[in-house]
């Protein structure tokens, strides 16, 4: 996306911030980064003059009403991090998730520079649920009226108002489905306290990956029968930036490998990687989620936008514990700001 000014919402998030990385490497004129750092850390963006950063939310009038037409592409990517987070405080996930979306979409209605809006959508608010032999979800799967968490049902809501204003505004919006993204540059206990341990234990991958590293056993839940699509963060990096430059607009597709990895793999896994000696903790089911078996269908995006997952899970395991030993003090850092509340 050479000579390119784009607007990252989120952009100094896990998936925020590599994709920032992406786009300058790519030769962009600018990137303009808006992000309140609830769940991040300026630190994980670059120093480049071709980068701006304003820090504050989206869903603040002064903030949206300052974004001009003056972009290329915008990459929604803010989100009230988290199923767990969302279920402790769906007020807050409305106020970060739902209300981003609303007012960033109806703020860039009607410019006539933009060329996409590419949008952070998530597998799972559109996946089976189901504990059985799951297929893989298709991008026209029928949305349930019953979700697990107020995050689905904010991701589906954003899809929702990307759909009206597209329809009655023309947004040139595309809709990105996520599977489990991982990777390096995710950083435990990224940005503020809110409320919960979840502040800290995000993903499931780095979560285990630290734990491992500490010589603790990993908590796995259901004898970890469960099944997630996890895509290496450079594979979603890459599948955002051919939305923007080769998706359709009013089309979603998914971002995923088509592979399924069961938690109990996950885990065993990492303990090999990091040489864990704590093995595996046993705990019961998680009440509240339902989608026990779940994973993407690549297809569509493979044949529309060129896309195919290219890090395998081993390597990008491999890959991610590395970084974290190699950011294990900025790691560290990041969790011991909410020691206190921990208490």
């Amino acid at each position: 996306m050479r000579n390119d000014r784009s607007l990252v919402v989120g952009g100094a998030g896990f998936v925020g911030s590599n994709l920032v990385r992406r786009l300058l490497a790519d030769g962009a004129d600018h990137v303009t980064v808006v992000d309140n750092l609830l769940s991040a850390e300026r630190s994980n963006l670059p120093e480049d003059d071709r980068l701006t950063f304003i820090e504050g939310s989206i869903s603040d009038d002064a903030v949206v009403g300052s974004i001009e037409d003056e972009h290329d592409h915008v990459f929604h990517l803010a989100t009230f991090h988290g199923n767990q987070s969302s279920i402790a405080d769906p007020i807050a996930d409305h106020e970060n998730n739902t209300l981003t979306s609303l007012k960033l979409f109806h703020r860039l209605s009607g410019f006539e520079r933009l060329k996409k809006v590419v949008y952070s959508s998530a597998g799972c608010a559109v996946a089976e649920k189901t504990f059985d032999e799951a297929e893989a979800t298709l991008e026209d799967a029928p949305v349930s009226l019953y979700m697990d968490s107020p995050y689905s049902i904010s991701k589906i809501i954003g899809e929702f108002y990307g759909n009206y204003f597209q329809r009655q505004c023309g947004l040139p919006f595309v809709k990105a489905r996520f599977q489990n993204v991982y990777g390096p540059g995710e950083v435990l206990g990224a940005g503020r306290w809110r409320g919960t341990p979840h502040t800290i234990w995000r993903n499931v991958t780095p979560t285990f990956i630290w734990k491992a590293m500490h010589g603790e056993p990993l908590p796995v839940e259901n004898e970890g029968i469960a099944t997630r699509d996890f895509i290496f963060v450079e594979d979603i990096v890459d599948g955002l930036v051919r939305c923007a430059t080769r998706g359709e607009v009013g089309e979603v597709y998914n971002l995923a490998s088509g592979r399924e990895t069961s938690i109990a793999e996950l885990a065993t896994t990492i303990n090999e990687l990091t040489g864990n000696a704590g093995g595996i903790e046993w705990r019961p089911a998680r009440s509240w989620d339902n989608s026990g078996k779940r994973h993407g269908d690549p297809v569509k995006a493979r044949d529309a936008l060129g896309f195919e997952t290219r890090v395998a899970i081993d390597e990008g395991l491999e890959r991610t514990v590395s970084w974290t030993r190699e950011n294990r003090e900025r790691i560290e850092g990041a969790i011991s700001k909410h020691a206190p509340m921990l208490v």
